[in-house]
């Protein structure tokens, strides 16, 4: 049984999905390939899980970055896990180039050069947006290409992020301008 949750962001209703367990689905309402993987039927209910994914939801929204992660299942090729597990290092108000993300891939596999489309082809079906960072993607030169949510929304999160880091630094050591997160 698949159970799924609402919750309203600044930027749209979001769908949650989960096993009963572990969170399996967050998807901004009617973005591409919305609840790919949601069972036709699914039941409505408030978890455990779905608490801390609002909870996670709450923070990220009100400008602070998350120093936790609801569980997450993912049912997927190795492939595609793998591209959203470098997603899931790329740093709060950092980017990555799809271009970046298939080099890594290819010095994995041993391989002269990796796809950037195959790349891209990964991070477009991630399941489990925002918390798996697909919005920190950028072209090769930085710009916004591909958001299953729309460009917009993508632009609205890096901004939302960098305004973040932007009164971090104020405070803090000084502020080095978001790239390549470090491996």
């Amino acid at each position: 049984m698949q159970y799924t949750a609402h919750y309203d962001s600044p930027l749209g209703g979001m769908t949650l999905a989960s096993d009963g367990e572990r969170l399996t689905g967050l998807w901004f309402d009617g973005q591409k390939y919305f609840a790919a993987g949601l069972e036709d039927e699914s039941r409505e209910r408030m978890l455990p899980v779905f608490r801390e994914t609002f909870e996670w939801l709450d923070l990220y929204f009100s400008g602070r970055e998350p120093d936790f992660r609801p569980a997450i299942s993912l049912q997927a090729t190795d492939f595609r896990k793998r591209i959203w597990e470098i997603l899931l290092s790329i740093s709060f108000g950092c980017t990555m180039t799809y271009g970046e993300i298939a080099a890594q891939i290819a010095v994995e596999k041993g391989v002269g050069k990796m796809s950037a489309q195959a790349v891209g082809g990964a991070v477009a079906h991630n399941p489990v947006s925002l918390i798996i960072p697909c919005h920190r993607v950028t072209g090769s030169r930085g710009e916004l290409t591909g958001y299953a949510a729309g460009v917009e929304k993508k632009r609205w999160l890096l901004q939302h992020e960098r305004a973040y880091l932007q009164g971090i630094r104020s405070l803090h050591a000084p502020y080095r301008e978001p790239g390549r997160t470090s491996f």
